[in-house]
């Protein structure tokens, strides 16, 4: 069963859309602990602000269980957009810890000397940095991706960078650590490539 995290503060529908296209039909919106049990894999969508979003997944009363559900029993989960940044450590966008589940800080665009509009916003090709990675298997060539954001993941471990885009500065457009992997850019809006990655996500890991 796969869990969509409904904390209140995401494009849940449109992610649970692209999973039923690729044939997804056991799929739960976890809106409690007793969700989170039930599920064999983890999606935290996010849209918004990074301390809104901590608020409400702590308000939620979810927190601490969906710790567990990761940490301990070590149960796949995928974060998307906002959810990815929020599976790191904080945001420059505001003052709340994030899960810390991948040793990552957000930082915001800021190009002095070039002109380049932020938020990123739209289609971007990304470079895969681990082709074994079961999250990218058969992605093809050229794969690309839709984006909105005005923060990006630092990684301070080279090795938890899945793929990386370039926008100013290369950034990391994915990450890994074990059961967790986040992607910066939206799936559920980028046809035939996002489809990959969510078919790989419940078929391959």
């Amino acid at each position: 069963m796969l869990a969509i995290i409904d904390f209140g503060y995401g494009n849940i529908e449109s992610v649970r859309n692209m999973f039923q296209k690729i044939g997804e039909k056991n799929i739960i919106l976890a809106c409690s602990d007793d969700d989170l049990q039930k599920a064999d894999k983890l999606v935290l969508p996010g849209v918004g602000t990074f301390d809104t979003g901590m608020e409400l997944l702590n308000q939620s009363g979810m927190r601490e269980e969906l710790n567990r559900q990761v940490l301990e029993l070590h149960k796949p989960i995928l974060g998307i957009c906002l959810g990815m940044q929020m599976l790191g450590i904080g945001s420059e966008e505001g003052k709340k810890e994030g899960l810390k589940y991948i040793p990552f800080e957000c930082k915001r665009f800021d190009f002095q000397d070039i002109h380049l509009k932020v938020p990123h916003m739209g289609w971007d090709y990304i470079n895969i940095c681990d082709r074994e990675n079961k999250l990218v298997k058969n992605i093809g060539n050229n794969p690309r991706y839709y984006f909105v954001h005005s923060y990006y993941a630092v990684c301070k471990k080279t090795e938890n960078i899945l793929m990386t885009c370039d926008y100013g500065i290369r950034f990391a457009a994915a990450v890994h650590d074990k059961n967790i992997y986040g992607t910066q850019f939206h799936p559920e809006k980028s046809h035939k490539f996002g489809m990959k990655i969510f078919e790989n996500f419940i078929k391959e890991i």
